[in-house]
């Protein structure tokens, strides 16, 4: 139900690394399907700002955006599932790096954290 999923990305959030701070929101639409999002602040002063929709009933989100910042707010990278670019392969999944988009296959909370972790090294 989604409150369960709910709590597992409270606890993915919880046991990561180098968080100094998350702000989260979240509204439960029905027993099936909700909204999460917020923010996480690294002991680096980055922030992932993300929304994900989910209904649990089937695995993949209705929605998400995973936007990852620096310091100065300037955008890292982001994935989403906005139908905006229709020429990439895994559409309507994609990551932008600057101006680049590329293929991604639909991504989950704690790989996006990793790959977090990966360039905070």
């Amino acid at each position: 139900m989604i409150d369960t999923y709910f709590i597992e990305i409270e606890q993915i959030i919880r046991e990561f690394p180098n968080v100094r701070f998350v702000s989260l929101n979240k509204k439960i639409y029905n027993a099936t399907q909700g909204y999460i999002g917020g923010s996480i602040i690294f002991e680096n002063n980055h922030r992932l700002d993300f929304v994900e929709v989910k209904n649990t009933d089937i695995q993949q989100k209705l929605k998400y955006r995973y936007h990852y910042m620096d310091e100065n707010q300037v955008m890292i990278f982001r994935y989403d599932n906005a139908p905006h670019h229709a020429e990439v392969s895994t559409f309507p999944h994609h990551k932008h790096e600057g101006d680049d988009i590329k293929e991604s296959p639909e991504i989950i909370l704690y790989q996006v954290l990793l790959e977090i972790a990966q360039n905070q090294r």
